[in-house]
C-alpha cells in the first residue's frame, strides 16, 4: 500500500487562497476604479462646452473617481435627445426648449434673462410699447427666438421675421438680426428701437449692448421693459423662470438700471439621468463647485454656475424642474461616507470571506484526516505484516515482506516531510515499522516454518 493516491492536496488550499485573494483584488479594483461618465455638451456656440471641457479636464489632473467623455452637439435638443435615449449618462440641457423625462438637475450652468432695452427717450418700458416697433436682435438662436416669440404673443403681439425696410403693420413687432458692431449705427439711423437679447445679465456680452445703448441715448439713460406679470407667464410656460436684474447692474453714474428690473429668463442645466446612482451624482455635483475657481480662470463661464435653489427636500424633488436625490445630498452635506458608500460590498465581502474561510477550514480538516487515515491504514498493514510473519512459506515471502515493510516506511516518511501528520499518528508508525522488522529480522534468522519444524 502507498500513499500516492491521495485525493486532496494541499495545493488545493493554496489554490483557494490564491482564488480568495484574486476576488479580494478584483473588489478592491472595482470600489477604486474611476466612473466615467458620459456628457452630452451643446450649443456649440455657447459657452457650456468650454466649461464642460475644463471640468473634465480638471477631473482628470485631479485623479478624481470621476471621468467625464464629452459628447459636443449643435443645439440644446440634441443633447437632450441624447439623454432621453441613454447615450449619454449628463447633458447640457436648456428645459425651455426640450427636457428629457429622465433628466435631474445637478447645478444651473447659467441663468438667463430676457433684456429688452432701448434708449430712454423711447418710452418702451412694457410690451405694449413694442407694438409697430423694430427689435435689434444680436445673437439669433432658436431657443432665445423661441422664448422672445412667446412673450410677444402672450401680450397680443406678431413677432416678424423678415421685416421690410417699410412700417411695421399694427399689432405687430419686426425682429431685426445684426451683428454686434452695427448696433449703435442702427439705433443712430432709426432702423431699430430697442435691442433684444437672452443673456446672462452681468455676462460681459450683456454689459457691451446694454452700453451701446446708454450711448444711443441723449440723457444716458436707458428704459428696460418690465415683465410685471411674470408669474403668470410661468403658469402658462412653466420651464421659464423669473428674473430680477438689480438696479446699478450696468453702471452706476447714472445708474442703470435705475431700480429692479423683473423680467423672464431661462437656464442652462447640467442634468442627469434619473437612474443614476445617488452617490455618483454627488460626486459630480461635489467636485463641479470645488474646482471652480480653478474652472474660472480656464472660462469666465465658471463664474455663473448656480445651485438650484429650493426651499425644502420635497420640494426640490417634485418641483417642476426637479433636482436629483445625488445633488441634493451634497447640497445638504449628507454625502455617504465610505462605510454608506460600499456598505453593501463590505457586507458581500464579509459574507464570501468567511464562507471562504469554512472551506478552507473544512478542506484543512479533510485532509489532516485523510493524512491520518492513510497513515493509520499503512501502521495497520504493518502490524499485519508483523502477525503474518510466522506464516510464510519461504525466504523469498520473507524477503518480499521486508521489501513492503521498506516501501511501507518510505512513503510514511516521504509523506510526513510533505505533509504535516499528528504526532501519535507518527509515533504509532514508527513503532510498526520497528515491530514489523524485528519480526522479520527474527523470522529470517530462524528460518522458516517448514525448517523450523524440521528441527
Amino acid at each position: 500500500m502507498t500513499l500516492q493516491g491521495l485525493p486532496i492536496r494541499r495545493e488545493l488550499v493554496f489554490l483557494a487562497l490564491a482564488i480568495l485573494l484574486a476576488f479580494g483584488a478584483a473588489g478592491a479594483f472595482y470600489v477604486s476604479r474611476a466612473t466615467t461618465l458620459t456628457v452630452a455638451v451643446a450649443p456649440s456656440d455657447g459657452t457650456e462646452p468650454a466649461l464642460i471641457r475644463a471640468y473634465a479636464d480638471a477631473l482628470k489632473a485631479g485623479h478624481k473617481e470621476i471621468r467625464l467623455k464629452v459628447l459636443p452637439f449643435d443645439d440644446v435638443r440634441d443633447s437632450a435627445a441624447a439623454l432621453q435615449t441613454g447615450k449619454a449618462d449628463l447633458a447640457v440641457v436648456r428645459p425651455d426648449v426640450a427636457l428629457p423625462e429622465n433628466g435631474l438637475t445637478l447645478a444651473i450652468l447659467r441663468d438667463q434673462a430676457m433684456i429688452i432695452a432701448s434708449p430712454e427717450p423711447s418710452g418702451i418700458t412694457e410690451f405694449a410699447g413694442l407694438d409697430r416697433k423694430r427689435l435689434a436682435i444680436l445673437a439669433h438662436r432658436d431657443a432665445d427666438h423661441t422664448l422672445i416669440k412667446g412673450l410677444v404673443e402672450h401680450y397680443g403681439l406678431t413677432l416678424l421675421d423678415d421685416a421690410s425696410d417699410g412700417p411695421v403693420p399694427a399689432r405687430h413687432v419686426a425682429l431685426v438680426q445684426l451683428e454686434e458692431k452695427d448696433l449703435a449705427q442702427a439705433f443712430a439711423r432709426k432702423r431699430v428701437d430697442a435691442v433684444v437679447s437672452v443673456i446672462a445679465p452681468a455676462a460681459p456680452t450683456a454689459l457691451r449692448i446694454v452700453g451701446i445703448v446708454q450711448a444711443a441715448s441723449r440723457t444716458r439713460k436707458v428704459a428696460f421693459i418690465d415683465v410685471a406679470d411674470g408669474t403668470a407667464i410661468i403658469e402658462r410656460m412653466p420651464r421659464l423662470q423669473a428674473v430680477t436684474i438689480p438696479a446699478g447692474l450696468f453702471g452706476g453714474a447714472p445708474k442703470v438700471p435705475a431700480e429692479d428690473v423683473r423680467t423672464i429668463g431661462a437656464s442652462y442645466r447640467l442634468m442627469a439621468r434619473a437612474g443614476l446612482s445617488r452617490t455618483v451624482a454627488a460626486d459630480v455635483t461635489q467636485h463641479l463647485f470645488e474646482l471652480r475657481s480653478g474652472l474660472s480662470n480656464a472660462t469666465p463661464a465658471a463664474d455663473y454656475m448656480l445651485a438650484p435653489s429650493y426651499e425644502t427636500t420635497a420640494a426640490a424633488t417634485s418641483a417642476r424642474l426637479p433636482i436629483h436625490p445625488g445633488a441634493i445630498d451634497f447640497f445638504e452635506r449628507e454625502q455617504q461616507g465610505f462605510i454608506e458608500r460600499y456598505e453593501t460590498w463590505i457586507y458581500l465581502v464579509a459574507f464570501l470571506g468567511g464562507g471562504f474561510g469554512s472551506a478552507l477550514a473544512w478542506i484543512r480538516q479533510r485532509l489532516s484526516r485523510v493524512r491520518r487515515e492513510r497513515v493509520e491504514e499503512a501502521t495497520d498493514r504493518l502490524l499485519a505484516i508483523r502477525a503474518g510473519v510466522r506464516d510464510a512459506p519461504d525466504r523469498r515471502s520473507l524477503d518480499a515482506l521486508a521489501a513492503e515493510i521498506d516501501d511501507l516506511a518510505g512513503e510514511i516518511a516521504r509523506h510526513a516531510l510533505e505533509r504535516p501528520t499528528e504526532a501519535r499518528t507518527m509515533s504509532a508508525a514508527a513503532i510498526a515499522i520497528d515491530a514489523a522488522r524485528s519480526t522479520v529480522r527474527r523470522a529470517t534468522r530462524t528460518g522458516p516454518p517448514e525448517v523450523r519444524a524440521a528441527e
